[in-house]
């Protein structure tokens, strides 16, 4: 009994040093959610610019040092919804509208957030007045970072971008694929719990491509949470554990992308791009195969390869291939081939 009282009295302690320590109710609520693994939980959100719906009554989840990927045709919703993470966009008022990021409401906590969050934006941002160090270190104390602490911290992760050799170079006589590794070692500044990324590879060349899918797998690895647009199908089969396709603001489908590729699409096309030859196959009425017209591109789906061998059989070289199934196919299924008002 005298040992249970002493193992109260201790715990008792703890607790009401622990308190005295966290009188704000934010950073309360901050290390009850540290002790959960959800990193952004958004539920029935609503975006409107006068007429526009930007986004409409979406709802996802995302879990901590995963990545979450965006996909949506261009005025989808996507960098909207983004926008509204760090509170540089507010969400509508709606009946049910929930939204925590990292704990916090962004509406109520924008700093909170950004403290904790990097954010690499779709477009090029960096003072081109300023060689790359000064860029980081102006950056640098927006976060109270010291001098010191900073240079070393900037170090690090320019030699992890593999831009080590650039401290000291013009913006401008930095490549397109440079800047965007700048830009992410930037956001990378406040060691930052949560990671946006819009757009982070547009315009690069495969291996700059490449290099920047590889960090953000080592990132995942060190506990940093993901959240990304990109219009690259590749990019998100590659790196993120989720995806999300949305279109006019609404949620289509979420899931993981091999999953969703096994749940719906046949595994197997064979891709016509002679319109000519795509009628000595038309109309076979083949069971299992379907069929899709993809402009000046015929495409069969099905999931017995041999079948498709077959109708491959009555072509002409060089008028077809045959392939697997991709996540551009599943996001064409599921978006439409045809052109929006934005594209």
């Amino acid at each position: 009994m005298e040992n249970a009282r002493q193992v109260l009295s201790t715990c008792m302690g703890k607790l009401v040093f622990f308190c005295m320590y966290l009188p704000n109710p934010a950073t309360m609520k901050y290390f009850i959610w540290t002790m959960k693994k959800t990193i952004i939980e958004a539920k029935n959100i609503f975006k409107s610019y006068d007429e526009v719906k930007a986004v409409v009554g979406l709802s996802f989840s995302v879990e901590s040092s995963k990545c979450f990927g965006f996909l949506g045709p261009n005025g989808a919703g996507k960098t909207t919804m983004m926008k509204m993470l760090y509170a540089k966009a507010l969400r509508d008022k709606h009946h049910e509208s929930e939204l925590s990021v990292l704990g916090f409401d962004p509406e109520n906590h924008e700093l909170e957030i950004k403290a904790r969050t990097g954010i690499v934006p779709q477009e090029d941002n960096l003072d081109v007045e300023l060689d790359v160090m000064q860029n980081l270190l102006i950056y640098a104390r927006f976060y109270h970072i010291r001098k010191k602490e900073a240079v070393k911290r900037i170090g690090e992760l320019l030699e992890f971008m593999e831009l080590g050799d650039k401290k000291k170079a013009p913006i401008r006589a930095l490549s397109g694929g440079m800047k965007r590794r700048l830009l992410i070692a930037r956001a990378l500044i406040n060691n930052p719990e949560l990671l946006i990324l819009d757009e982070p590879t547009t315009g690069l060349d495969p291996q700059v491509r490449q290099l920047i899918w590889d960090k953000l797998r080592l990132l995942k690895q060190q506990g940093v949470t993901i959240l990304l647009t990109t219009h690259y199908m590749e990019e998100a089969f590659q790196i993120a554990d989720t995806i999300l396709i949305m279109d006019k603001g609404k949620k289509l489908i979420e899931g993981n992308p091999v999953t969703l590729l096994k749940e719906n699409m046949e595994p197997y096309v064979l891709e016509i791009i002679d319109k000519k030859e795509a009628s000595k196959v038309k109309g076979n009425g083949k069971s299992g195969v379907r069929h899709e017209d993809a402009g000046e591109r015929v495409l069969y789906y099905s999931k017995n390869v041999n079948e498709l061998k077959k109708m491959a059989g009555k072509l002409l070289p060089g008028t077809h291939h045959i392939r697997e199934s991709n996540l551009e196919d599943l996001f064409l299924r599921t978006t439409g081939r045809k052109l929006n008002a934005v594209q």
